[in-house]
C-alpha cells in the first residue's frame, strides 16, 4: 500500500473511532466495530496503532487540533492579560460545552498510558499566546498564575467526569478566577460595614457548604440492595 493510500486508510479510522467516542464514549470504542465500520481488518488497525489507548489518543489529538486549539491566536493589540486569557479558557472549553463526551473522553484518556501527551499538545498550543500575553509580568506571578489556572481546570475537569459538576459551570468559575487573579483584590477584600459584610460572608460561606455537601453526596457509591432492605 502506497503512502498516500495509507494516510487515507488513517483518516478513514480515526473518523470512524471519533464517532464513536462522541456518540459512546471511551468505553464504546471496539476495534472489531472499527474495522467493520472503516472497512479494514483488525491485523491493519494494530499495524498502525499498536493498542486500543494509542487510537484513541491519536483520535483525541486530531479533534482538539480541529476544535479547542484551531482558534487560539496570539493577543490583538492592547489586549489585557485578563482578557487574553478568558479569551483562550472559551476557545478551549465551548467546544467541550457543546460536545461534553468528548471531555470526559479527554479526562479518560489523560489519566492513562500516554496521557502525558494531551498536557504537551495543550501546551504547545497555549504557550504563545501565553508567553506573548504574559511577557510583561513578574515571573514568580506567571509562575503562581499558571499553577493556580491549570490545577483549577484539572479539578473542574475533574468534577464534571465524576458528576459533581455540570460542563455548563466549568467555564465561568474559571473565568471568575482568571477575574480574581488579575483584579485588585485588596480593594474588594476591604471590609464596608459590619453588618453588610457579615451578611454576605454567610450568604458566600452557605453556597459554598451547599457545593461541598453536594460533591460528597454524588460521590457517594450507590446504596446495596443489602443496605436498603
Amino acid at each position: 500500500m502506497g503512502r498516500e493510500q495509507e494516510s487515507e486508510v488513517t483518516a478513514r479510522i480515526l473518523a470512524v473511532v471519533l464517532e464513536l467516542l462522541a456518540a459512546d464514549g471511551y468505553n464504546g470504542v471496539h476495534l472489531r466495530t472499527v474495522a467493520s465500520r472503516a472497512h479494514v481488518s483488525l491485523t491493519r488497525i494494530y499495524k498502525l496503532f499498536p493498542t486500543r489507548d494509542e487510537l484513541i489518543l491519536v483520535a483525541l489529538e486530531q479533534w482538539m487540533a480541529e476544535h479547542a486549539y484551531a482558534e487560539v491566536e496570539l493577543p490583538v493589540p492592547a489586549e489585557s492579560v485578563r482578557d487574553a486569557l478568558t479569551r483562550v479558557l472559551r476557545c478551549v472549553f465551548e467546544p467541550w460545552e457543546r460536545n461534553p463526551t468528548m471531555l470526559e473522553v479527554y479526562h479518560h484518556a489523560r489519566s492513562g498510558p500516554g496521557g502525558q501527551r494531551l498536557d504537551q499538545q495543550g501546551l504547545a498550543a497555549v504557550m504563545p499566546v501565553a508567553v506573548d500575553a504574559l511577557r510583561d509580568l513578574d515571573p514568580e506571578y506567571i509562575h503562581d498564575l499558571a499553577i493556580i489556572l491549570t490545577n483549577m481546570a484539572l479539578a473542574l475537569i475533574s468534577r464534571f467526569a465524576t458528576g459533581t459538576l455540570e460542563i455548563t459551570g466549568i467555564l465561568p468559575i474559571l473565568e471568575r478566577t482568571v477575574y480574581r487573579l488579575t483584579a485588585d483584590n485588596e480593594t474588594a477584600s476591604k471590609q464596608r460595614t459590619a453588618s453588610h459584610a457579615e451578611g454576605q460572608i454567610n450568604a458566600s460561606l452557605a453556597d459554598v457548604s451547599e457545593s461541598l455537601g453536594q460533591m460528597v453526596t454524588r460521590a457517594q457509591p450507590p446504596e446495596s440492595h443489602a443496605n436498603r432492605a
